[in-house]
């Protein structure tokens, strides 16, 4: 199951653990989950579309592709106008040849724990929430992370070392896990240069 394109995590339950049948009970329509096999060839964006239209009964292709492309976007952090650049330029860039690519899925959620960081203490799950996952061919998968000043800082904005520690980490799990990690700084992904924007 992917699990996708939610800023909020999702409440989620078993239905059947023998089949990893999952179902959202609370608000459904904030969350989208894949649940088609991902092949060799990885997940494009034409795999995707084609799960859209199926699951949204659109007839019409360029409606599918549209109303798939706002969905996603609309998933994106709204303080986070970097991520919203990244994901618009790539569909962007890759054009006319964007339905045989790898589709850039937003805000994925990779760990899932139904109990906060609060509640599980020490023990919690690191970075549940990708910004976004590629997933390409060969089981590559490539995780694309826009950095903003929470992940090297604490609230109040000073440098914090264990946000920085904490991140390192976590990087080092999906390493492990077989992922690729590129950063983003967020100024690198805005014009407005005097801002430091999530």
């Amino acid at each position: 199951n992917l699990i996708f394109a939610s800023q909020n995590k999702p409440d989620i339950v078993l239905r059947n653990a023998l089949t990893n049948d999952i179902a959202v009970v609370t608000n459904p329509d904030e969350v989208l989950i894949y649940d088609r096999p991902i092949g060799r060839e990885g997940l494009r964006w034409c795999d995707l579309q084609s799960w859209w239209t199926e699951l949204r009964n659109i007839d019409d292709e360029t409606a599918a592709k549209k109303t798939l492309y706002e969905r996603l976007r609309s998933a994106l952090p709204p303080r986070s106008p970097p991520q919203l650049l990244l994901y618009t330029e790539y569909y962007k860039w890759l054009g006319a040849a964007a339905p045989d690519m790898p589709a850039l899925l937003p805000e994925v959620w990779f760990h899932y724990d139904p109990l906060t960081a609060r509640q599980r203490g020490f023990s919690a799950l690191l970075r549940q929430r990708m910004d976004f996952l590629l997933l390409l061919p060969g089981d590559g998968r490539v995780v694309l992370e826009v950095d903003g000043v929470h992940h090297y800082a604490d609230p109040s904005g000073r440098a914090s070392p264990a946000a920085y520690a904490q991140m390192a980490e976590a990087d080092r799990d999906l390493r492990l896990s077989g992922y690729e990690i590129y950063r983003f700084g967020g100024k690198e992904l805005t014009k407005d240069k005097e801002h430091d924007l999530d």
